[in-house]
């Protein structure tokens, strides 16, 4: 068989190959000789833009954007070199607007061991043009590739920062139409929150990918809520005051009446109404239009976008009458003051019923000032209570302020 074997032609092919490799393994592992290799596509990364932004300048344009780079080396670091080399253009020196022509320099990675190896050619040398620097603002949009589900509907987007700053020449930036956040989601039945990338648009809604305009934020953290949409009415309630009850006595108009909220199906299956807050009577005159915020809960996200509503209180079928009121106390001096009223009548309305107010005596109105609180001396206007002692269908309207001297002891 080994004799058969031994007269075989493959047999001494297949020795030639193996003392082949052998021999090759020996020479790459032992005499690890040095040999020219060219790496083709480096790109080409520019240093000292911060230099031309405090000169108010910018790369417009480069020549190409990568270099093939011949370097000759032993074949052990030429095993560590790929995709390791990198080449560089130095902007830094660039002063004004124009067109230079630039050294790319290539460079051997500092994380490996490179002994031996080197550049047999000149550096090579590109065309960089330099711009003014222009910068612009944009606010984000949300770009939804997708829908949300059937029945359901996305609310407001909020980013998080609401927009991006780009920096570079007037031409590169007039390219830009919007800065968006794309969120890829089909059938979408619940909020959104994440961080994504920015995007810049052209006119065609097309990426701009190609330029080299810099950004101040490279993504933006989205919100995006999503959920049952409902209309839900507006209102208020009242407190009793100024002879005023609320009930009957009082007309009310609220702009916007409804607005729409989304939520899950359990968040606005029981909400009915959103309530604004309580308005005490007694500061209301005749017609009042007051600016109240819209609050929800947490659970609840405002489809309307409207945080304030114009609410219009008018009371009817009351009456008002002036009194001047004499009978003023000052009350709770703080030890080492004197308090001297300055106002000896102040005039004070009340409101009810035509009848209820006849029966009412200038006597039945006294005015306290309250000094706990002093923390000037000199003449001062000073907010009073007003207090009457009358029918239940009678009351004091509006606020007031009397004048006095304070001094220290």
């Amino acid at each position: 068989m080994i004799d058969r074997l031994r007269e075989s032609r493959w047999f001494y092919i297949l020795l030639s190959v193996l003392l082949a490799v052998l021999i090759w393994m020996y020479i790459r592992d032992v005499e690890n000789p040095t040999q020219e290799g060219t790496y083709y596509g480096v790109e080409i990364q520019i240093s000292g833009e911060r230099v031309l932004e405090e000169r108010g300048l910018t790369v417009a344009s480069i020549s190409q954007k990568t270099v093939n780079v011949t370097v000759n080396a032993p074949i052990s670091v030429h095993n560590d070199l790929r995709g390791n080399i990198t080449a560089t253009v130095d902007v830094s020196q660039c002063t004004e607007p124009g067109e230079y022509q630039l050294t790319c320099t290539p460079k051997l990675p500092s994380n490996i061991d490179t002994t031996g190896a080197y550049f047999p050619d000149s550096a090579q040398v590109v065309t960089v043009v330099i711009d003014n620097l222009a910068t612009e603002t944009k606010t984000l949009e949300l770009k939804l590739e997708g829908s949300v589900a059937d029945g359901y509907q996305a609310g407001a987007p909020v980013f998080d920062p609401e927009t991006v700053e780009l920096s570079g020449t007037a031409e590169q930036l007039a390219q830009v139409s919007r800065a968006v956040v794309i969120l890829e989601a089909d059938g979408l039945k619940q909020s959104y929150s994440g961080r994504l990338p920015i995007t810049l648009l052209d006119e065609n809604d097309e990426p701009i990918t190609d330029t080299n305009i810099s950004m101040s934020e490279e993504t933006a953290y989205l919100t995006l809520p999503v959920g049952v949409m409902k209309e839900v009415p507006l209102t208020v309630s009242f407190i009793p005051g100024g002879g005023a009850t609320g009930d009957g006595d009082v007309e009310v108009d609220i702009q916007p009446k409804t607005i729409n909220v989304i939520g899950t199906e359990e968040a606005v299956a029981g909400l009915t109404e959103i309530s604004l807050g309580s308005i005490d009577l007694s500061t209301v005159l005749d017609t009042s239009v007051i600016t109240m915020p819209i609050r929800l809960s947490s659970a609840l996200d405002n489809a309307s976008g409207i945080t304030e509503a114009q609410v219009t209180v008018t009371i009817k079928g009351l009456s008002t009458r002036s009194l001047d009121v004499s009978n003023i106390e000052i009350t709770n001096v703080p030890d080492g003051y004197t308090v001297e009223k300055v106002t000896q009548t102040r005039t004070i309305v009340i409101r009810g019923s035509e009848s209820a107010l006849e029966q009412v005596d200038p006597n039945q109105v006294w005015i306290v000032a309250d000094m706990s609180k002093i923390t000037a001396t000199g003449t001062n206007s000073v907010p009073v209570t007003v207090y009457l002692n009358a029918s239940d269908e009678v009351g004091v309207v509006g606020e007031y302020k009397i004048v006095v001297n304070i001094k220290k002891k």
